[in-house]
C-alpha cells in the first residue's frame, strides 16, 4: 500500500523549483517520522497528476532522494523510504522553569540600541521609501547564479571547502587591489586589505581595534545609529559633533580625540557631500592634533550626477586613515561582503580580532563575487542602477515641489535618499505609524540624532527600491499625512 498521494500539496508562495519543493516534502517527512522506512511511495505518474506538474519533474525529485539515499529503488516495484534514511532523534519532553537572574548574570548588555528597524515584509508595501534594500528589476540574477555554479566548480573546490585561517580568497582581494581601490585613488598591498562581513562589521572590527575607555571617538550627528551602538559597547568616550551643508566641520572637533569617524562621500543619513577643501582640512586637523580617521565611503558608487571626489584615504600621506568599503549597498543588502584597508600594523590586528570571531567570511561567497566583480557584471550593474536612480531621484524632486516637502540634504553627487525636514512640532514617528496602513514606509529621522533632546520633525525617504511609476503617489500620501498632523 503506497503513501497516499494527497499526502502531499505544493504551497503556492513556496520558493525553490519544483523539483526541489519535491525533495524538501519527502525529506521532512522522514525526517519528522511521518514516512517510515520500507513505506512505498506514490508512483511518479500518479504524484505528477495529483501535484500538477510534469512527471519529468517528480522522477527527478525522487532521483535525487535516491542518491541521497533517501528513497530506494526495488526494481519494477517502485520507489521506498530507505532504511538508510536519516531517522528521527526523540528525546524525552521534560518541562523546564527558568531560575537564572538574568539580570544579574549578564555581564555586559548589548541590546536596547535604537538601530533602525525595517519590516521583514516591506517588499509587501506599495510605497517602501526605506534605504539599503534591492530592487530585484535591477540586479543581474542570472549572471549572479552562473558565479555561483562557477564557484561550484571543480577547480574552484579549494576556495569552495577550505579553512582560510585568518586569510581571505586570493581572488577578491586582487580584484580590490586592481580595480576597486584605483577608481578611489587608493593603492595598497595585500596585507593592508581585509575582507570583512559588510561595512557595518569592518566598523565593529576598526572601533575594537583602536578604542579603549581612555579613548576619545568623534562621531558625526546625525549618524549612522549602528554605528552609535557599537562606540557605545566600546564603552569609549563619545564626543558628537554636528554636521552641516558640507559635511563634518574639522574646527568642531574634540581636542583630545583619539579616532574620528565619518561619511564624506554620501553622510549618512543627510547625504551631504564633504568637498575637497574640507577633506583637506580634516587630514591636515588630524596630522596637527595626532588622531586617526575611519572613513566609511558610504555610497561612492551611487554618483551618477557627476564623478565622486577623492577619498579622504587617497589624499592621505602619513597613513592616518583607516578606510572601509562595501559590496552589500551596491549588490545586495543579504551579500555582507565590504572589506577594511589601512596600514600593515592595523590590519594585522583587525585580522586577528576578526579570526577570533568568524575567521574568514564564506569562501563560496568570496569567490562567487570575485567572479561577478571580476567579469564586469558588477560595473554593468552599477551603470543599470546609476540610470534608474537618476530617474527617480529626478521623480522624487518634482513631486517634493508638487507636494511642498521640505529637502534638509541630498547628495551633490547622487546616493539613493533624501534627508528630509517636516514642520515644527510634527513628529515623524506618528507620521511613519499612520502612513504603514496606506501601504507607505518611511523612515523617522530620531534614530539618527545623538542628544537625548533631538529634534523629532526629520525623516529620511529612500529610493532604491521604489520604481519611478510610483513615486509621485507615494510622495503625496506622504505630505497629506504631515499636513493633517
Amino acid at each position: 500500500m503506497a503513501i497516499p498521494k494527497e499526502t502531499f500539496f505544493l504551497m503556492p508562495n513556496a520558493e525553490g523549483t519544483l523539483q526541489n519543493q519535491i525533495q524538501q516534502l519527502v525529506a521532512e517527512a522522514i525526517l519528522s517520522g511521518r514516512f517510515k522506512p520500507n513505506e512505498k511511495m506514490p508512483s511518479s505518474r500518479k504524484l505528477a497528476k495529483h501535484l500538477s506538474v510534469s512527471r519529468i519533474t517528480v522522477t527527478l525529485a525522487y532521483n535525487e532522494l535516491l542518491a541521497d539515499d533517501y528513497l530506494t529503488s526495488r526494481g519494477r516495484s517502485g520507489y521506498y523510504i530507505s532504511e538508510n534514511a536519516p531517522q528521527p532523534t526523540k528525546f524525552p519532553i521534560t518541562e523546564r522553569e527558568d531560575k537564572v537572574d538574568w539580570n544579574r548574570a549578564i555581564g555586559q548588555k548589548f541590546s536596547g540600541g535604537v538601530s533602525l528597524m525595517k519590516p521583514q515584509d516591506w517588499g509587501q508595501y506599495k510605497y517602501p521609501f526605506i534605504y539599503g534594500q534591492a530592487d530585484e528589476t535591477l540586479f543581474d540574477r542570472s549572471n549572479w547564479r552562473l558565479c555561483a555554479l562557477q564557484a561550484l566548480g571543480s577547480k574552484d573546490y579549494d576556495a569552495l571547502t577550505s579553512d582560510y585561517f585568518d586569510r581571505d580568497d586570493p581572488k577578491l582581494i586582487e580584484f580590490i587591489l586592481r580595480h576597486t581601490l584605483p577608481r578611489r585613488g587608493i593603492t595598497a598591498d595585500p596585507d593592508e586589505v581585509l575582507v570583512t562581513m559588510g561595512a557595518q562589521n569592518a566598523l565593529w572590527l576598526s572601533a575594537n581595534v583602536l578604542l579603549n575607555q581612555r579613548r576619545t571617538a568623534a562621531l558625526e550627528n546625525p549618524c549612522y545609529p549602528s554605528l552609535r551602538d557599537i562606540l557605545t559597547q566600546s564603552r569609549c568616550q563619545i564626543a558628537s559633533v554636528d554636521v552641516d551643508s558640507l559635511g563634518l566641520p574639522p574646527d568642531k572637533l574634540h581636542a583630545e580625540v583619539d579616532v574620528v569617524f565619518t561619511t564624506p562621500s554620501h553622510q549618512c543619513p543627510t547625504a551631504t557631500t564633504m568637498p575637497l577643501d574640507r577633506r583637506q582640512a580634516l587630514l591636515k586637523r588630524a596630522s596637527d592634533s595626532d588622531f586617526l580617521i575611519v572613513e566609511d565611503d558610504y555610497e561612492f558608487e551611487m554618483s551618477f550626477l557627476k564623478p565622486p571626489s577623492p577619498a579622504l584615504k587617497s589624499l592621505d600621506r602619513e597613513g592616518r586613515v583607516i578606510y572601509i568599503g562595501s559590496f552589500s549597498k551596491s549588490l545586495f543588502p543579504g551579500l555582507r561582503l565590504g572589506y577594511l584597508v589601512g596600514s600593515k600594523n592595523f590590519i594585522r590586528e583587525a585580522r586577528a580580532l576578526r579570526s577570533t570571531v568568524l575567521r574568514h567570511p564564506p569562501g563560496h561567497l568570496q569567490r562567487t563575487a570575485a567572479y561577478f566583480l571580476s567579469l564586469g557584471h558588477y560595473d554593468a550593474l552599477i551603470r543599470r542602477m546609476g540610470k534608474a536612480f537618476h530617474d527617480r531621484r529626478h521623480a522624487m524632486e518634482v513631486a517634493f515641489q508638487e507636494n511642498g516637502l521640505t529637502v534638509a540634504g541630498q547628495g551633490a553627487f547622487g546616493g539613493s535618499s533624501f534627508w528630509m525636514r517636516a514642520p515644527e512640532g510634527v513628529d515623524t514617528k506618528e507620521v511613519a505609524a499612520r502612513l504603514l496602513a496606506k501601504g507607505v514606509l518611511i523612515e523617522p529621522g530620531r534614530a539618527f540624532f545623538i542628544t537625548e533632546e533631538a529634534p523629532q520633525n526629520y525623516y529620511r525617504l529612500a529610493y532604491s527600491s521604489l520604481s519611478v511609476s510610483k513615486i509621485s503617489d507615494g510622495v503625496k500620501l506622504v505630505a497629506d499625512e504631515i499636513r493633517q498632523i
